[in-house]
């Protein structure tokens, strides 16, 4: 397989949709078992709207990243009106876009791509996905000190949402120290000196915080287990998870089982199809309506690897 075969999936996707319809999809590594298609096109259904959403995996082609550029050409050319884009592309799409939404130039990261004429903008609905996912699943917690586990995109993406949603102090802390720092850093330049910081003493930090918000791979169903010691968590630090596949995982099931309020990452990863959605048909679609066809989705067994299209 090679950069053309997934180029002829893409204008083979155009081809067989009828006049009208809202032209859509995914691009990136690993993505076969995202439930971003049967979440878009159900909606749309339910809105009256013509709407098909295909995956176009970089594995399947075996083609690297760096594909993205000519395949968001193709995409464009065949009269799609956006793409998703995420693991390993968030970074790479930042060249072959027109413009970027404020946000998405903050992060430097995109995982919505719209066309827009013959302009494509890039945007991140990631952060805000988390933040509307933890103001209505876990509202009212104290935001005044959170560590955030993971420095990739979703670490960056939920550190934006926390700082933005008003938190006190972000902590961040990651296997690769170096980017933790370089995370921490951006986030002080863009909310202010103080608010954010790269962690050294995981213990000394999660005995201090009011919150936890995990981002790393760990706890998926090919990576099981907890990214911290039980022994840290307590019942009066919330908890709000990234990984949604399993919904429960063992880190979800640990913190509440010691009567800590938890957040799975269901609510994010709905919210950020949802604002995606919005962006490629310009309705508004039922995010609580997502939000239950997605828990029947997630009712099936994991399977062998995390959807990428929140972790990264």
């Amino acid at each position: 397989m090679t950069l053309s075969s997934a180029a002829d999936a893409i204008r083979a996707h155009a081809a067989r949709a009828t006049p009208g319809t809202v032209l859509t999809g995914l691009i990136g590594a690993g993505i076969g078992p995202s439930l971003s298609p049967p979440l878009h096109e159900a909606e749309a259904d339910r809105l009256g709207l013509e709407l098909v959403y295909a995956r176009f995996d970089l594995d399947e082609h075996d083609i690297q990243g760096v594909a993205v550029g000519p395949l968001l050409a193709e995409a464009r050319e065949a009269g799609y009106r956006g793409l998703n884009i995420t693991h390993p592309c968030k970074q790479v799409v930042l060249q072959h876009l027109d413009e970027l939404s404020p946000d998405a130039a903050a992060l430097a990261a995109v995982n919505t791509v719209v066309f827009e004429g013959d302009r494509a903008v890039g945007h991140n609905t990631d952060w805000s996905g988390f933040t509307r996912g933890l103001r209505t699943g876990l509202p009212g917690v104290d935001l005044g000190a959170v560590v955030v586990l993971g420095a990739g995109g979703a670490g960056a993406a939920v550190a934006h949402g926390l700082l933005t949603a008003g938190a006190g102090r972000v902590e961040v802390f990651d296997l690769d120290a170096g980017r933790a720092a370089e995370l921490a850093g951006a986030l002080a330049g863009r909310f202010g000196a103080g608010r954010a910081s790269a962690g050294t003493d995981l213990e000394a930090a999660i005995g201090a915080a009011d919150g936890l918000v995990h981002a790393t791979p760990t706890g998926m169903a090919a990576h099981p287990g907890l990214p911290l010691p039980a022994g840290l968590l307590r019942p009066d630090l919330w908890v709000a998870e990234v990984v949604y596949r399993p919904l429960e995982t063992e880190l979800v099931r640990t913190a509440r089982a010691l009567g800590a309020r938890v957040l799975d990452g269901g609510r994010m990863a709905v919210f950020q199809a949802a604002e995606a959605f919005a962006l490629f048909t310009g309705a508004r679609p039922d995010a609580g309506r997502m939000l239950r066809h997605f828990t029947d989705l997630t009712r099936t067994p994991p399977l062998e690897r995390q959807p990428a299209d929140v972790l990264d």
